[in-house]
């Protein structure tokens, strides 16, 4: 069979919401951070993206890691996170299934009963701990980047919609949290469409009108509103349900681990936040977050969030690119895809 290339791929899914992790095909890419790195995938690379993710390989729900030697003294190995439509600074789903894969394919050696490894995130670094026994990897707890709380009932203007009063904060992405309740959702299977298109027609309004609240005190690569978050009250027992809205207008499968840190970092501004927090997803998945310390970011009080759930790996891939196939390089079409999805950037804004 003629090849161009060969991407070796371990697909895994944590807590329903599905990554394709790469851990072979490509070398490295210039840079020294992993974020620098993800800037020159989005400037010269993006092709990788688009090959991962885009039909006829990949689907909207579907995320891409790419595992690169980290050269941070402290990190075992770094990833750059790649989502349908854009990059990101973090993702909580995305180090699950990273970590779950590193050591369920032995490119990390599992220790038993916890294996600890530091992983280096665009973001920063996330430190991991997960359950091991008997070969396999159970519950990964990990340690995220600082998260914070920039503003409590804001007020943002949504032509056809209404005035809505939103919380943001920043746990690795930013967060912009709506009442589901109060615009009649129950955050069901049943309106994950509905959801999802309202979460899009939401988000550009917000980026804009709480353009100085989505200001990362230290990144401003990373200052760009990510997510719709709809909150509303538990279903199976835990605190709170989530729908994350994902460009392009989709939710996420699980509670979404950034979204659960910047809810914890809006409790506890609040003084609501309880020992722990457990979000659930749409299809009743949990994630378990806690505070376990207290920092600054550029003179911004801070969290430091500690979120577990869980992950399998579902899939060994070896994605092909053949030089006669005209649709090798991807493609999308706005049935699943919508018709205003951004385009793999950093900063979409």
């Amino acid at each position: 069979m003629r090849t161009a290339r060969v991407i070796h791929c371990v697909d895994a899914h944590a807590e329903g919401e599905p990554s394709r992790i790469i851990v072979g095909g490509v070398l490295d890419v210039p840079g020294v951070t992993m974020l620098e790195k993800a800037r020159w995938l989005e400037r010269e690379g993006d092709w990788l993206r688009r090959l991962c993710l885009f039909e006829p390989r990949g689907s909207a729900p579907l995320s891409a890691d790419l595992v690169l030697p980290s050269a941070h003294p402290e990190a075992d190995a770094g990833f750059i996170i790649m989502e349908s439509s854009s990059y990101e600074g973090m993702s909580g789903t995305n180090t699950i299934n990273t970590a779950a894969v590193l050591l369920e394919t032995g490119m990390v050696e599992m220790v038993e009963p916890v294996t600890s490894l530091v992983l280096e995130a665009p973001a920063g670094l996330v430190r991991v701990s997960a359950e091991c026994a008997d070969g396999v990897v159970g519950p990964i707890t990990f340690e995220n980047v600082p998260s914070f709380c920039t503003v409590l009932d804001a007020v943002v203007e949504v032509p056809e919609v209404g005035t809505l009063r939103v919380d943001v904060a920043y746990g690795g992405a930013w967060c912009a949290f709506v009442d589901a309740t109060a615009l009649g959702f129950s955050i069901v299977p049943d309106e994950a469409r509905s959801l999802g298109e309202l979460g899009e027609r939401i988000r550009p309004h917000a980026a804009e009108q709480l353009a100085a609240a989505l200001t990362h005190p230290l990144e401003d690569a990373l200052s760009y509103l990510s997510f719709i978050v709809f909150v509303a009250p538990p279903r199976v027992g835990g605190d709170a349900r989530h729908a994350t809205i994902v460009s392009p207008g989709r939710l996420d499968r699980a509670p979404t681990g950034t979204a659960t840190s910047a809810r914890i970092a809006v409790l506890d501004k609040r003084g609501t936040m309880g020992e722990t927090y457990v979000a659930e997803s749409v299809i009743d998945t949990r994630f378990t977050g806690r505070i376990t310390g207290r920092t600054q970011v550029g003179g911004v009080d801070a969290v430091i969030p500690a979120i577990t759930g869980r992950a399998w790996i579902t899939g060994f891939h070896q994605l092909v690119v053949d030089p006669t196939d005209p649709l090798a390089a991807g493609f999308k079409l706005p049935d699943t895809w919508g018709s205003g999805a951004r385009e793999g950037t950093l900063n979409p804004t």
